[in-house]
């Protein structure tokens, strides 16, 4: 795992969005069965529900540590979205429920409620184990029927993931592309991973946290909200055997990973189905990037220490989460 902190380029001035969407090849479920058991890692970790994070040993905690310079704190969640939209389709819930006015009279309390379901396109939020399966199995194998009832999940409950404290890696395709973002349908492939470390002058490695930045924050308040789940920049399925292959702990963005529309046919979120599914890679979904884009780019590096914290809710499928990245 190597950095060249020398010589990154300044993204240059942004050029305008691309004249359409990339979407890429399309997948067949036959194809994409095989590249499932291609990078599948069932059986691998004696503490399966934490999946990929058992990569992350105190070695992998020290070195990143290392990377702390300036001491730049940068947040990554969206500010707490209480108003529906083409991408916010059940708004986070937030009252006041109390304003001073039912607790003895000194001090005055305040106090409010906060309620979310999170698990969609307007929240931050981590996706643990149990939050996807394919073909009815968790990762390891878990028949999810019986591992996911009414009261929660047994297995690959976001209470067993706990805090992740790791090297994190952003791959900023805008500013690799001299462009303000991705455009909603653009696939990020193998070769363009291979081609934003080159040029950011980052190379990713085990236990790392990979974070791909489409610019859709940027694109959102520029232009307004549009609905993800019907277009959206992110991987396309050929990259994944490359992510397997480096090791990674986690893969987030500034959507849900996946490219939509899907491009393998009869599956909606197939980059989910690989990273949760078959290889244990919990996911970071809905961050906020663009001050880590400024931040990465004014310190001239793309690595930084990763801290993320979800909530420790027995039973739960994951998290919202406010991840934040010191360089």
């Amino acid at each position: 795992m190597t950095d060249s902190p020398a010589g990154v380029p300044t993204p240059p001035p942004a050029a305008g969005p691309p004249a359409g969407p990339a979407p890429g090849a399309a997948v067949s479920r036959e194809e994409f069965d095989a590249l499932f058991a291609s990078v599948r890692g069932w059986g691998r970790w004696a503490a399966a529900g934490r999946g990929a994070w058992n990569r992350v040993t105190a070695d992998h905690v020290r070195r990143a540590t290392a990377l702390v310079r300036s001491g730049t704190v940068v947040p990554m969640g969206r500010p707490w979205d209480t108003r529906p939209g083409p991408d916010n389709a059940k708004p986070a819930l937030h009252y006041m429920s109390e304003l001073g006015d039912v607790e003895a009279p000194e001090p005055s309390v305040y106090k409010d409620f906060l309620a979310v379901d999170y698990h969609g396109k307007g929240v931050s939020h981590l996706d643990a184990l149990s939050h996807v399966a394919y073909r009815g199995r968790l990762f390891d194998g878990h028949a999810a029927r019986e591992a996911v009832d009414a009261a929660g999940a047994r297995f690959g409950a976001v209470s067993e993931l706990g805090p992740l404290v790791t090297r994190g890696v952003l791959l900023d395709l805008p500013a690799v592309l001299g462009l303000p973002w991705l455009e909603p349908g653009h696939a990020v492939h193998a070769p363009d991973l291979l081609a934003a470390e080159r040029a950011l002058g980052v190379t990713i490695g085990e236990g790392d946290a990979v974070l791909l930045r489409s610019g859709a924050c940027r694109r959102r308040r520029e232009t307004g909200p549009w609905d993800p789940s019907a277009a959206s920049a992110g991987w396309h399925v050929d990259a994944v055997p490359l992510l397997a292959e480096r090791g990674i702990a986690l893969l987030g963005g500034d959507g849900d990973s996946d490219v939509r529309p899907s491009p393998v046919e009869g599956l909606h979120s197939p980059v989910h189905a690989l990273a949760i599914a078959a290889m244990g890679v919990p996911l970071l979904d809905n961050l906020d990037l663009e001050r880590l884009s400024a931040a990465c780019a004014g310190a001239g590096r793309y690595a930084f220490l990763l801290v993320v914290t979800p909530l420790d809710v027995p039973g739960g499928t994951g998290s919202p989460v406010n991840p934040v990245a010191v360089l």
